[in-house]
């Protein structure tokens, strides 16, 4: 049976669900969950060496590239050191779902323009606030995601010989 009170969406808002169901912040939302954020999704252009945001920024936003490459950076003294380049169906600055964060890194656009959905932090905490399964999938995918960066850590430590010193992540 046909529910006539069940939401239908557009072709095009369909292809942007299935684009953030394939993004690990949203990839656990329906597309009635993933219809609440959409409004809020602001598209933005960038173009080669624009900054994203610096290290040490509030966390303001989270950031979903739709097109073109982004570097993640560490600046250390009067250079960055590259950490990753993202592309296309990837977030970034997700630790915006966290309250009082700031940035760990600089982003810098890679390629020669990028399109980037940036949607604000205040956006995204009234959605949260008011739908507490909807937060606590998107927590758990985010809890995921800092488990496979801290698991890759512990790997990474392991291969170089104990390089740097692994107890400094654990001060509090």
């Amino acid at each position: 049976m046909i529910n006539p009170f069940k939401k239908t969406y557009s072709q095009d808002e369909i292809e942007f669900f299935k684009f953030l169901a394939n993004i690990k912040l949203f990839e656990k939302l329906s597309y009635d969950e993933m219809a609440l954020f959409k409004p809020f999704f602001y598209l933005r252009y960038y173009t080669m060496d624009e900054v994203v945001f610096f290290r040490n920024d509030p966390s303001n936003a989270l950031y979903v590239i739709k097109s073109g490459k982004i570097s993640l950076a560490m600046d250390i003294k009067d250079s960055f050191e590259h950490l990753i380049t993202l592309k296309a169906g990837y977030a970034f600055g997700e630790n915006a779902l966290l309250q009082n964060t700031f940035r760990v890194y600089t982003t810098i656009v890679v390629s020669d323009k990028a399109e980037i959905y940036v949607i604000p932090k205040v956006n995204f905490e009234e959605i949260l606030e008011s739908r507490t399964r909807i937060k606590a999938r998107m927590m758990e995918s985010l809890a995921e995601h800092y488990n496979e960066l801290n698991t890759n850590l512990v790997k990474t430590y392991k291969s170089s010989y104990g390089f740097f010193n692994l107890a400094q992540i654990f001060k509090k």
